[in-house]
């Protein structure tokens, strides 16, 4: 009886002297100063624990891998981990690691889509991000079975240019390009309120017409002032039957071979979107468009305006007749002088010292 005494007490110093050091161990970091060493670790999808301990010491994260198997095991470690792209470091314990593996929040990477970009460019920046090549970009942005399965197969879309809505947008590297482009469609789709709806109605507009018109004030002004007084020109212009000759639709329709001037004879090209050959809207939109430009081409001003011309310098003069545009015309684009010193990038310098003006006060 006493030797079954003695027995069951060695057993039982024992399972708490083995809890007690799996429980320091786990608790304990391989090297507690490596604070300023990050390690990326790739967990992916389908990796078996031992798996993952094994890549663990191997990246010099932590110190024996079957110890960080069996820990895992017994304290049920390994439940709920997601797969992610994490940063670690040998400074962490393995508790915190399981913590960091159950959290899925790995390393963010992000994408922007500029007020203004189109979807050659977004392409483009998905390439850049390393999620697609930019021919493939294209590819799924065109395609019509992904627009319709993004609920948007009524609005008569060649493609998802104008729907995607201007953001940084932030992914794990395994997430697909499809995820991404989704997250940015929805975005659009809820800045579409009811009541956004219903404004578009009373002007007899579609969504689709809308957007391209918001799309087209984008890319005319860089000006916030101006989004509605632009508006108003195309409106006047549309409800005249006039043709709207804006450059940016016709650059548009020849992107992909524009080399950074128009010619007479693209002016005169028959394209879908050369507003100088067509009297109405172009047949999608040529940009993703900021939000206030949507708003501008829902809410024009109440001005008469039919035409606009460059002052050179981010921003325009707005003419009531031809007679008087044609002055400005002269006065502003064929006399060298007009453009001496000047640039549309002076806007943007003069926000920068209003903004910094503003902070100052």
């Amino acid at each position: 009886m006493k030797l079954i005494k003695t027995i069951t007490l060695v057993a039982i110093i024992a399972v708490l002297g083995a809890s007690f050091y799996l429980y320091q161990f786990n608790k304990t970091a391989m090297d507690p100063q490596a604070t300023m060493k990050k390690v990326e670790f790739d967990l992916l999808r389908g990796m078996k624990p031992l798996e993952i301990a094994t890549n663990l010491e191997k990246a010099g994260i932590i110190s024996n891998a079957r110890m960080v198997y069996w820990i895992g095991k017994i304290m049920q470690g390994w439940t709920g981990i997601k797969a992610a792209d994490y940063e670690l470091s040998p400074s962490m314990s393995p508790d915190q690691i399981f913590k960091i593996f159950k959290s899925g929040i790995g390393i963010q990477h992000s994408i922007l889509v500029r007020e203004g970009d189109n979807i050659y460019q977004v392409a483009a920046s998905f390439q850049e991000a390393g999620l697609a090549k930019k021919d493939v970009a294209l590819k799924l942005l065109k395609n019509r079975d992904f627009i319709i399965a993004l609920g948007l197969g009524n609005e008569g879309l060649r493609s998802l240019e104008g729907y995607l809505f201007p953001n940084t947008y932030f992914y794990d590297k395994h997430d697909q390009m499809a995820s991404v482009v989704k997250r940015m469609t929805d975005a659009f789709l809820r800045s579409w309120t009811p009541e956004v709806d219903l404004r578009a109605r009373e002007l007899g507009m579609s969504r689709l017409q809308v957007v391209t018109l918001a799309s087209m004030i984008e890319k005319e002004t860089g000006a916030a002032f101006e989004r509605p007084i632009i508006s108003a020109v195309f409106h006047n212009r549309l409800r005249k039957k006039m043709r709207l000759q804006s450059d940016p639709t016709t650059i548009y329709g020849m992107w992909e071979r524009y080399t950074g001037n128009i010619h007479k004879s693209d002016l005169l090209a028959k394209s879908d979107y050369n507003t100088y050959t067509i009297p109405s809207l172009p047949v999608g939109p040529i940009s993703n468009p900021h939000p206030d430009s949507l708003k501008a081409a829902l809410y024009p001003n109440e001005v008469e305006y039919l035409y606009f011309v460059s002052k050179n310098d981010g921003t325009h003069v707005f003419s009531r007749t031809y007679e008087e545009h044609n002055g400005w015309v002269k006065k502003t684009q064929l006399d060298p002088k007009a453009r001496e010193g000047k640039s549309w990038r002076d806007l943007n310098k003069n926000k920068v010292k209003a903004a910094t003006h503003a902070t100052a006060q």
